[in-house]
């Protein structure tokens, strides 16, 4: 398979949660192009079942669709830890549990177009009551949705996050 080769970079954008750089490539064909690239740090998706068989799943606002969105916990790896940490701490934070039985299910990149960002997914079974503070800039409100509706829930829209898509369904092959 071809690859492409780097021939400068130019990062024009820094923020807190990603950085936005621009590469001039080199083809195979010999031929240069620019490479528009969000460089973001890995993140972990969880899906927490409970004994019920129910999913705890989050509603939240986001600011890039301007609207609310029905998902299952995620966020990013902090440097310091592992994603299994990072897990079990998006756990506690977004609906207030850990998990006793943390499995990876694999992971996938989010959108390996344009952004390097790769995903961590995981299924959280056994969950204790353990609450940390919630991130200062989100809120959140918890739901639970019975395991077997989730497939419906999605074919009719009201799942559209692409991270609690795939992981949903990477779960549903384990029961």
């Amino acid at each position: 398979m071809a690859k492409e080769i780097r021939i400068d970079s130019e990062r024009v954008f820094s923020g807190k949660i990603l950085d936005l750089r621009v590469d001039r490539v080199l083809l195979e064909n010999g031929k240069e192009t620019v490479r528009e690239v969000v460089d973001h740090r890995p993140a972990v998706v969880i899906v927490p079942v409970d004994e019920s068989d129910n999913v705890i799943m989050i509603r939240q606002f986001r600011y890039p669709v301007g609207n609310t969105i029905l998902e299952v916990p995620a966020g990013i790896v902090e440097i310091s830890e592992s994603p299994t940490e990072c897990a079990q701490r998006e756990l506690q934070e977004e609906i207030g549990y850990i998990s006793r039985d943390m499995r990876t299910m694999g992971g996938f990149w989010a959108s390996p177009g344009f952004c390097n960002e790769y995903l961590y997914a995981y299924i959280a079974k056994d969950l204790v009551p353990s609450k940390l503070q919630p991130d200062e800039d989100e809120n959140i409100e918890i739901q639970k949705i019975p395991l077997s509706i989730i497939p419906k829930l999605i074919r009719c829209g009201e799942i559209e996050d692409s991270k609690s898509i795939a992981t949903l369904l990477m779960a549903t092959t384990l029961f």
